[in-house]
């Protein structure tokens, strides 16, 4: 079930959310400058999460460390969740609640060499972020970058802070897209274990590396 209060969980840094860590205030810094309107904030945020991370479905790290939002930064590519994790992270650190959230998603224009790799046309798991904005939670998605939605024939998501921006469910010649499945509510931090091991039972083609536990 999604909240609709916050707590200081919903503010914190985390081994994920390493929000004091350079690369993520630089980030902030250079994406948010001189706006303080928290929608505004947040809209400048996703669209710089969605566009400068490029996404890459097609590898999935199980190093704990790559989950970091300052690692994701860093490598400037990821799948869905590390998306999110980096627009949790500079959420945070701009003062806007956010949380985690997942959904199973079921993708009706996989590509070809996905659809081969994953055995599946859904994807478990699906990681998007939840901010706190004008008293409610709203869902925000910044999994594909604009460059990716041009190539396919879908208009990139947009986020003003007032109104969820979740993947869309028919592309630009009404065929169907993207259809949320089930949702696996929201979490202050990455359940990592969790969702590489449905990761690993659900797509034994996709590559992932030996499984690594998350220190401390």
């Amino acid at each position: 079930m999604t909240r609709t209060d916050t707590t200081a969980g919903d503010l914190r840094s985390t081994f994920f959310m390493d929000l004091a860590a350079p690369a993520v205030q630089a980030f902030a810094d250079r994406v948010v400058g001189a706006a303080t309107a928290p929608e505004e904030v947040a809209g400048l945020i996703f669209r710089a999460v969605r566009d400068e991370i490029r996404y890459d479905p097609h590898h999935l790290p199980t190093d704990p460390a790559a989950y970091r939002a300052s690692a994701v930064l860093a490598a400037g590519t990821g799948y869905c969740v590390p998306k999110a994790v980096v627009l949790v992270a500079v959420a945070r650190h701009c003062g806007i609640p956010a949380r985690l959230g997942f959904s199973d998603v079921r993708n009706h224009l996989q590509s070809e060499r996905l659809a081969a790799a994953m055995g599946s046309d859904l994807f478990l798991y699906h990681g998007y972020a939840v901010l706190h904005l004008n008293g409610q939670w709203l869902k925000a998605s910044p999994a594909f970058n604009r460059e990716l939605c041009e190539r396919v024939g879908v208009t990139p998501l947009e986020f003003d802070g007032s109104h969820d921006a979740l993947l869309h469910p028919f592309d630009a010649t009404g065929s169907r897209y993207m259809e949320y499945v089930r949702d696996h509510g929201t979490f202050d931090d990455l359940p990592l274990r969790r969702i590489l091991d449905t990761y690993a039972r659900a797509y034994p083609g996709l590559s992932m590396g030996p499984g690594v536990e998350r220190p401390g």
